[in-house]
């Protein structure tokens, strides 16, 4: 790969990740400036969006970084197509609102409209994903992985169709009809998701990626259900565990994306997916880093039951002692740091026993 030397080393580790094992080292994606390389380019996670109606301008944009940026470690040139989190909800009905660094989609629908919610081959929103997905994979053969576009969560796509406060009502007094709706959701769900995965493979990409910037050799995805952090386990247990369980069954590969403290108490229901490979977590606004030693106890939980622990934005100096703490098996970890030299002594010390605590 033109942007990333060591990409066939790159996809061995990953895949032997993804199996929970490890080659000479944990797995760290580890970013930085190019040595000699003045940063020009303009380039960040919402300039696809801020250029919709050209995406050529951002995908020059993204090939200036990829220039620009030195991909250490696991890390390699993922250009994902972001239209805002859970943007399958304007694929079947909410208005998208588009902001300078965000895009809202919450769009109250009354529940006589979301009798069926169907596939629209003409959406102009589905047209625009696959049209940035076409562009991307066909601009990035042998320079850079696309990712696939922000899907969403299924229970997240309904709080966007009826409104946050709505859905929450509708749990106590429509549960039928959530349940009705968020199993159309997950049909539609996979339609895209192939359709967009056929895209990327028939333009000879090997694997797939997604918003998380991990790769895997068959289909994968970061699940998710942001929405349950306002409900209850027994709540989860019946509204969501379900289809994210057959969402992991789906797919090859999966990582939960679990987003704050509000949804640590569906942490064991989530263990006991046997099919889901992994976890993926994010502490929330106010909240100490992932570094935290807070957080030890459920990383420590998640190892238990032998599920992959993924944690990103890691400071660089306290990866060592996170590696203390925990086991590097079944880790991955991405952080960032001022220099190329720098990203380098980095992987080297972590090819050393003495990072994970070991003498």
């Amino acid at each position: 790969m033109l942007y990333k030397e060591d990409w066939q080393e790159v996809q061995k580790r990953l895949d032997a990740w993804w199996s929970g094992e490890i080659i000479d080292r944990v797995v760290i994606q580890v970013t930085a400036q190019r040595k000699g390389v003045t940063r020009t380019s303009n380039w960040d996670v919402w300039t696809l969006m801020q250029n919709r109606d050209n995406p050529e301008i951002a995908i020059a944009e993204f090939e200036k970084f990829c220039q620009e940026i030195y991909f250490g470690g696991e890390a390699f040139p993922n250009f994902w197509i972001n239209f805002g989190p859970g943007s399958m909800a304007a694929y079947i009905g909410a208005i998208p609102r588009f902001e300078k660094d965000t895009v809202w989609l919450e769009t109250p629908t009354e529940w006589s409209k979301l009798q069926e919610v169907k596939f629209d081959h003409e959406n102009i929103w589905w047209k625009m994903t696959k049209k940035c997905t076409v562009l991307s994979s066909e601009a990035g053969k042998g320079k850079w992985i696309t990712g696939n576009t922000d899907l969403g969560g299924p229970t997240d796509i309904a709080a966007s169709l009826r409104g946050t406060q709505n859905l929450l009502f509708d749990l106590l007094e429509n549960g039928e009809k959530v349940k009705q709706l968020t199993g159309q959701i997950t049909k539609l769900w996979y339609e895209y998701y192939q359709e967009l995965y056929g895209i990327t493979k028939k333009n000879g990409m090997p694997g797939t990626s997604a918003w998380m910037g991990i790769w895997s050799p068959k289909r994968w995805y970061p699940v998710q259900c942001d929405f349950s952090a306002m409900i209850s386990p027994e709540m989860f247990a019946e509204f969501v565990a379900p289809y994210l369980q057959e969402q992991c069954q789906y797919l090859d590969h999966t990582i939960y994306h679990w987003d704050g403290p509000g949804e640590i108490p569906h942490l064991d229901l989530l263990l006991d997916i046997p099919e889901l490979n992994g976890i993926q977590w994010t502490p929330g606004s106010g909240q100490p880093g992932v570094e935290s030693p807070k957080w030890f106890p459920l990383y420590k939980r998640i190892q238990q039951k032998g599920k992959l622990l993924v944690l990103l934005g890691v400071p660089p100096d306290k990866i060592e002692g996170l590696l203390n703490e925990i086991s590097p098996e079944g880790v991955l970890i991405g952080t960032s740091v001022s220099s190329e030299d720098e990203a380098k002594e980095l992987l080297k010390k972590a090819e050393k026993r003495s990072f994970y605590g070991d003498t």
